[in-house]
């Protein structure tokens, strides 16, 4: 009986700890991917809606479609990043998975 009790305190605190890592996560993420963000900003604006040497990136979840012409998706906006387009460069070798990530939970907040 003892055995089950504490089993199921730690499934408990253990379910709780995920649940709280979980919704906070996105945020934790967003505010890490200021750092990678760092990089993209001596092409593209995030702050306001200026064209640089590329587009601004300000409210690139909110909009309709890319300047390429394809709909404002995550799976769209990370080929564009990984693969690059246009004269922008691939940085498939450049950023890892992670540091992708974490580019795109910042660029959904902005």
């Amino acid at each position: 009986m003892t055995r089950v009790i504490v089993l199921s305190i730690f499934i408990f605190l253990l379910g709780a700890h995920s649940a709280q890592s979980q919704g906070t996560g996105k945020r934790e993420d967003a505010s890490r991917g200021k750092d990678v963000i760092a990089q993209c900003t001596g092409c593209h604006n995030i702050d306001n809606d200026e064209k640089k040497v590329g587009p601004s990136l300000k409210g690139l979840f909110k909009r309709q479609k890319l300047l390429n012409g394809s709909l404002a998706t995550e799976a769209n906006i990370r080929l564009v990043i990984t693969r690059g387009r246009g004269g922008m460069p691939a940085y498939e070798n450049i950023l890892s998975t992670d540091q992708l990530d974490l580019l795109l939970a910042f660029l959904k907040r902005h």
